[in-house]
């Protein structure tokens, strides 16, 4: 079951990419262990100021909507 979650995040993350893209950024899936959604912020979004907001505000948020708080407590920058 913790394979097809991790399936199903990376999907998302996909479908989140291009938004992050098309402002010279990018995201790549690292891990998700105890709910704990870890990603790589690439381009841009690296070492941006406004990269917590996109990770808390906009990842975090989306993928706690099709996941639930329960499965997704928490997206992190590694």
């Amino acid at each position: 079951m913790e394979m097809e979650i991790k399936d199903q995040i990376k999907e998302a993350i996909d479908d989140i990419r291009p938004y992050l893209q098309s402002h010279n950024g990018d995201v790549e899936f690292v891990s998700f262990e105890d709910g704990i959604v870890n990603v790589k912020l690439q381009g841009a979004c690296h070492g941006c100021a406004g990269a917590t907001m996109t990770l808390k505000n906009g990842i975090q948020r989306v993928l706690q909507e099709a996941f639930g708080e329960d499965t997704v407590k928490s997206v992190e920058a590694v």
